[in-house]
């Protein structure tokens, strides 16, 4: 399969061979749901907590005597019933934290990069660097390209290019080698180097 590849400029510089077995591979939908439901957990922090009985402060004494009062008996002013008592069954903090299998995961990547490609939403540029790390150099980058919301994939972690396109709204960087499939599947468009490119193409394989 080929695809076109641009420079930063926006012109067409010639071809790059992507992997049918990754970017054309058959799309599981139920995998992409398992995918992403486990990608959503894990960005939980499940920090939620709430006081049983044990931990609200008061309730040393009885209210009132058992007997004679007319009213229905109570031991503790920290029992559920009564107001700012403890709470029944309520969230504790926990780990949402879901481990999906190696090869389940490679399988959701080939089927995430499919529907890019499917959708005409991948394109491929020359491998670049922001050298001056500048916003405005970044955004006049992708004004060129036509990309308004997406995600840029790149082979190394290059840290003038990052922090030329993390204050561009809309807009991610991902490390090929550190992908995050979640932002490529809800982004608009897909952006890669070529190195990436090469790299997913390896990396992902089912021929190793």
């Amino acid at each position: 399969m080929l695809i076109d590849k641009y420079s930063i400029d926006g012109q067409k510089l010639g071809q790059v061979e992507l992997n049918d077995s990754v970017f054309a591979a058959e799309i599981n939908d139920v995998l992409l749901y398992e995918f992403i439901k486990a990608a959503n957990a894990n960005l939980r922090q499940g920090t939620h907590s709430t006081k049983e009985r044990s931990f609200v402060s008061g309730g040393g004494k009885k209210p009132w005597k058992q007997k004679g009062t007319g009213r229905a008996r109570q031991g503790s002013i920290r029992s559920p019933q009564w107001r700012g008592g403890g709470i029944v069954f309520g969230p504790r903090p926990r780990s949402y934290k879901v481990e999906l299998p190696k090869s389940l995961k490679s399988a959701a990547y080939r089927s995430i990069f499919s529907v890019k490609a499917k959708e005409s939403a991948l394109k491929v540029i020359a491998d670049f660097d922001v050298e001056s790390g500048k916003t405005k150099d970044m955004q006049n980058i992708l004004n060129k390209l036509g990309v308004e919301r997406g995600v840029l994939v790149a082979l190394d972690r290059d840290v003038k290019t990052r922090r030329a396109i993390r204050n561009i709204a809309g807009v991610k960087y991902n490390d090929a080698k550190l992908i995050n499939g979640r932002d490529i599947f809800y982004s608009k468009q897909l952006l890669m180097t070529e190195g990436a490119v090469k790299y997913i193409n390896e990396k992902y394989s089912k021929v190793k």
